[in-house]
């Protein structure tokens, strides 16, 4: 009794560290994005949301085109109305789905640390405030928390990832393939394999990929350069930033081979800090081994097949977007999130036993998660 009575303070005096950890992070989360709104001036971003359908349909453009249909000019300020309100958006419903999973708790701490805490999450989409990444992890945290009880939840999930297609093309392989891979866990691995239900999925995923193809070939902007620079000046808000964001008018007119040869010329420099990505990987050593075992768990050999196959697939995707586009800071962070919200999906099928938590007395644990909160960002091209 008087050794149970010892241990509970012991383990509230563990647990004050990790509380300490989660207060630092929210305050480097909320201080970078007062810096960045306050010092950084918006250029690609604020370009995407001067292009919309005026010449056509064109690719990259849904954004702003929903944007057109209330403002004539767009002010610069609005990249960050809109790139705040989607994280915020995010945060918001990324810790109700903790909750949900997880749970608040002294046990479930260091995972919160060690998830919204990490460099690739929260942080970097605060350090890529406009740029669409984010729209792709805030739907597939919905459809974490939507209910999948019927095939409406397909249906939901191909619209959404229609619109994330709409907004950058890339989605094909940076978000959509782990939207597909949570509708298989959450709905066809719990109980609707019925041949109809498979059949529909299919045609879904028809869809989705011919949203794609078209995006690839009929997306290119019918008129010259100078023609479409004209037209986005014309759409340009007062509010000083904008004179540069015309420069990146070029890439609505660049080609697959364009893409890959500028990535392939530049490598070997964007490269060049590439062994921050492994450390930065093996300082979530222990979420990876309880998402490992949490993976062991699962009641059904089918399962444990079809999560790593997911996981495999999801991986090869951004395999191919990082031979193909050099923002590799960006698809690491992405991906990164992306496992991340796997585990999410993995805990919603059923499973043998618990799985044992990163323990609040771990000293290597708790040494990982302080640097990891000292780390602010990981970046958009190279890391840092």
């Amino acid at each position: 009794m008087n050794q149970d009575a010892r241990h509970v303070p012991m383990i509230s005096r563990a647990f004050i560290h990790w509380r300490r950890l989660i207060a630092i992070n929210a305050a480097i989360i909320l201080g970078y994005a007062i810096y960045k709104i306050v010092h950084d001036i918006p250029d690609m971003e604020y370009v995407h949301l001067l292009v919309g359908y005026h010449f056509g349909f064109t690719k990259r453009a849904l954004i702003g085109a929903l944007v057109s249909l209330g403002a004539d000019r767009v002010p610069p300020w609005l990249v960050y109305v809109l790139g705040g309100t989607a994280l915020l958006a995010t945060a918001g419903l990324y810790l109700h789905l903790f909750k949900r999973t997880f749970g608040f708790s002294q046990t479930t701490a260091p995972l919160l640390v060690f998830i919204a805490g990490s460099p690739f999450f929260l942080k970097n989409f605060v350090k890529t405030i406009g740029y669409f990444d984010i729209y792709g992890c805030l739907l597939a945290i919905a459809i974490l928390l939507v209910p999948a009880r019927s095939f409406a939840f397909v249906a939901l999930a191909a619209c959404g990832s229609i619109a994330l297609i709409l907004i950058h093309h890339i989605h094909m392989l940076l978000y959509v393939p782990t939207i597909a891979s949570i509708v298989v866990i959450r709905y066809y691995l719990n109980g609707h394999m019925s041949k109809p239900d498979l059949a529909l999925g299919a045609a879904m995923a028809g869809i989705v990929s011919a949203v794609f193809a078209t995006v690839q070939i009929h997306g290119n902007v019918p008129v010259s350069q100078a023609a479409f620079s004209q037209y986005l000046s014309s759409r340009m808000g007062s509010g000083g930033a904008a004179t540069d964001a015309l420069s990146f008018a070029y890439i609505w007119f660049r080609t697959l081979p364009d893409e890959v040869n500028e990535t392939w010329r530049t490598m070997p420099e964007n490269l060049s800090t590439a062994w921050a990505y492994p450390i930065l990987i093996a300082l979530h050593a222990p979420l990876i081994r309880y998402f490992r075992d949490s993976i062991r768990v699962l009641s059904s050999p089918l399962h444990r097949r079809v999560v790593l196959a997911a996981l495999v697939a999801i991986s090869l995707g951004y395999l191919v977007i990082c031979v193909t586009v050099f923002d590799y800071a960006r698809w690491v962070s992405s991906w990164a999130v992306c496992m991340m919200l796997m585990l999410h999906a993995v805990k919603q099928l059923p499973a043998s036993g618990p799985v044992t938590p990163i323990a609040l007395d771990d000293k290597r644990a708790l040494g990982c998660a302080i640097v990891l909160t000292a780390i602010p960002r990981v970046g958009i091209i190279r890391p840092f």
